[in-house]
C-alpha cells in the first residue's frame, strides 16, 4: 500500500501514524470506529486490525476507484469482513450512518474540518476519541494566514475549536503532519 501510495501520490498517514491508531483505538476498547476519508484504505487497515473481529469500521470514500483498491487491500490482509465501505461523501455518510462511535478519526478535505468536528462530536460516546490528521499542515496555522487560504484558515478554525471544546481533552501530537487527539469526557 505503501509503495503504490508513494507512485500513485495518494496520501496515507504512514507507518508512525498508523501505529499511534492501532494503539489508540486498543487501549479505549475501539468496536465501533468512523473513518472518515479513508483513500485506498490504509488507515483502515491499522483500524480494522485494532477493533478485532467483532469490530467494525466504516470507511469512506467519495472515488469509486479508491474504495475498489481499499477493498481488495482489506480482503488481502484478512481484516474486509471488518470493514462496512461507504462510497461517496463522509459527512453525508457520518449522517447517514446509526448509533455512536468509539473512535471518530477525520482525514477529509481540510476545509471541511470545523464542519466535521460539529457533525462528529455528538455521534462520540463518552470515552470516545476523535482524532484528526494534518492539524499542523507544515506549521501554516501558527502563522496569520492570508484570506485567499482556505485550507489553513480551516485548520485554525478547527485547532480553536478542539482546544475550546469543553467535551474534548484535546493533544497535538507533532507526528508526521500533527495528530489531533481528543478524549471526549
Amino acid at each position: 500500500m505503501e509503495r503504490y501510495a508513494a507512485k500513485h501520490d495518494v496520501p496515507v498517514v504512514g507507518p508512525a501514524c498508523g501505529r499511534l491508531l492501532y494503539q489508540l483505538a486498543r487501549m479505549i476498547h475501539a468496536r465501533r470506529v468512523f473513518e472518515m476519508g479513508s483513500a485506498i484504505g490504509y488507515s483502515t487497515l491499522w483500524l480494522a486490525r485494532a477493533v478485532g473481529p467483532r469490530g467494525t469500521v466504516f470507511y469512506t470514500d467519495g472515488d469509486p476507484a479508491n474504495a475498489r483498491r481499499a477493498e481488495d487491500y482489506l480482503r488481502r490482509a484478512g481484516v474486509l469482513a471488518r470493514v462496512r465501505i461507504l462510497q461517496g461523501d463522509a459527512l453525508q455518510s457520518l449522517n447517514s450512518t446509526q448509533g455512536q462511535f468509539d473512535l471518530i478519526f477525520n482525514d477529509v478535505d481540510k476545509i471541511q474540518y470545523p464542519q466535521v468536528f460539529r457533525l462528529a462530536l455528538p455521534r462520540l460516546r463518552s470515552g470516545g476519541l476523535f482524532i484528526a490528521d494534518n492539524v499542523l499542515l507544515s506549521g501554516r496555522p501558527a502563522k496569520p494566514a492570508p484570506k485567499r487560504d482556505a485550507r489553513t484558515r480551516a485548520i485554525q478554525e478547527f485547532n480553536r475549536l478542539i482546544y475550546r471544546s469543553r467535551e474534548l481533552f484535546t493533544t497535538i501530537v507533532p507526528l508526521r503532519d500533527g495528530f489531533a487527539v481528543c478524549l471526549k469526557n
